[in-house]
């Protein structure tokens, strides 16, 4: 070999050896944690009553995200949302709980992959357990995700019916303590087999992806949960009588029928039993989060796996006279988004709270550029890999979040403008109302700001 050419032999090797002048590591392993109808994490926006240990330290070690909204309010169509990049109404879907396979063929028929399918044509393995998308799993699975069992527990170790607290079943909305065996539940199922996983060496980068069902109704955990909350001194969430007075009729039909309505739970004192039920579902799933944490940080992957957790959206405890998902205010669309990265991936100021407005929507391409993957130009998300790596970056974008019935909101990071689709809207100031309890759409004082979110919306909503 002449020294011309072993020069330029060399030059190759080490250009595929640096990329920007850093040398390529080890692609990074995924773990992908869902957690469903998340509203509050302790340490996650400072929840004073909530008992999150595990998501807690989650959160300390990674970016946690204040503003991070789902694209639609209810599971299927978040998820749907999520894992293909794209909104929900671009699926065409006629369901509202669109079949998994449907998703996975509309994303292919505009020529892209679900996350777990791009990732796996680009090297790299993937299992998951539990619920991901709404039923259905990609192959190296255990699917626990379908069938009413896996759902409420409704049935005790006896065989009979749990107590209902509840008389709609429509909604599978129900509080009470379960009876039977924690070992048998669902997510104790999902654990279990997702730490195995990680015990396992991998010839390849991998993506788990574990799917909890908690705090998703009827809550029904056991009762060891309960007792960690004192009912009698649980501090109800912030609510006026008179919240929705200023509310048109088509934000009014958003609460729908088969929830609870807080002047009910207020006549029954079954709100401090509503929040005491939800919140031991939240520590249930939590102590289920700290098995796979736990079996990370001792498995050889540990200095080289991303961490994600999310919820596919927020739920209601009482706000706007309900409990319940669906709605486009903040309690509904909100969602719980915690990025960790790994020792071999530090950033210049990656642990804290990142105050930049994100979509569930952005998880897909952001994923792809912390992996130093090729991007995938059909998804509508974009990358806020720069607010991970930087929480404090500049960043400037909002989000969008829908219903089925053409409503649609947008929120920056100081104003909620929802718009319905009979035309009548709300705008709210979040630097001075955060509970979203004064419309300002015909205060003179906000025209200016109403125009704007009216400008703002017009130009990001896709058809």
């Amino acid at each position: 070999m002449t020294t011309h050419r072993l020069i330029k032999l060399v030059a190759l090797i080490l250009a595929c050896t640096f990329v920007g002048g850093e040398a390529m590591a080890k692609k990074p392993n995924v773990l992908f944690i869902s957690v469903d109808d998340l509203s509050d994490i302790a340490g996650y926006r400072g929840h004073p009553q909530v008992i999150t240990p595990n998501m807690d330290r989650l959160a300390k070690r990674g970016v946690w995200f204040s503003n991070a909204y789902c694209q639609y309010p209810v599971c299927g169509p978040s998820r749907a949302s999520l894992m293909s990049g794209l909104y929900f109404h671009q699926l065409d879907s006629k369901r509202l709980q669109i079949k998994d396979k449907d998703v996975k063929k509309k994303a292919q028929s505009i020529g892209s992959d679900l996350l777990h399918d791009y990732m796996q044509n680009h090297g790299y393995k993937t299992m998951a357990v539990g619920k991901i998308l709404h039923r259905h799993l990609p192959t190296d699975s255990l699917d626990m995700s379908g069938g009413r069992g896996g759902w409420d527990h409704n049935k005790g170790e006896d065989g009979k019916d749990i107590e209902s607290n509840w008389k709609s079943r429509k909604t599978l909305t129900d509080w009470a303590p379960y009876n039977g065996k924690e070992s048998k539940m669902t997510d104790s199922k999902a654990a279990d087999w997702a730490v195995e996983r990680l015990k396992e060496e991998h010839d390849k980068p991998f993506m788990l992806m574990v799917g909890f069902l908690r705090p998703h109704v009827p809550w029904h955990v056991p009762q060891k949960y309960f007792d960690l909350y004192d009912r009698d001194k649980l501090t109800t969430p912030p609510y006026r009588k008179d919240d929705l007075d200023d509310v048109p009729e088509a934000g009014k039909a958003t609460l729908n029928q088969g929830y609870p309505r807080t002047e009910w739970a207020i006549e029954q004192n079954q709100w401090q039993h509503i929040l005491q039920s939800y919140y031991a579902s939240i520590t249930f799933v939590d102590r289920k989060v700290g098995q796979v944490l736990d079996a990370l940080e001792k498995s050889p992957h540990h200095d080289n796996t991303i961490v994600v957790l999310w919820s596919d959206h927020g739920y209601h405890m009482g706000e706007k006279n309900t409990f319940q998902k669906h709605t486009l205010w903040e309690r509904s669309a909100l969602s719980p988004l915690i990025i960790s990265l790994p020792k071999s991936m530090d950033g210049k100021n990656h642990r804290g709270q990142a105050d930049g407005v994100v979509g569930l929507i952005d998880v897909y391409p952001t994923l792809l550029d912390l992996c130093g993957l090729p991007a995938n130009d059909k998804v509508v998300g974009r990358s806020f890999k720069s607010l991970v790596m930087d929480r404090e970056a500049d960043w400037d974008h909002p989000a969008l979040t829908y219903r089925k019935d053409g409503g649609k909101s947008i929120r920056d990071e100081r104003y909620r403008y929802i718009e319905y689709g009979d035309g009548s809207n709300e705008l709210y100031d979040h630097d001075t109302d955060p509970n979203e309890w004064t419309n300002l759409v015909t205060d003179p004082d906000y025209t200016s700001a109403l125009k704007t979110m009216q400008a703002k919306l017009k130009k990001h909503h896709l058809e």
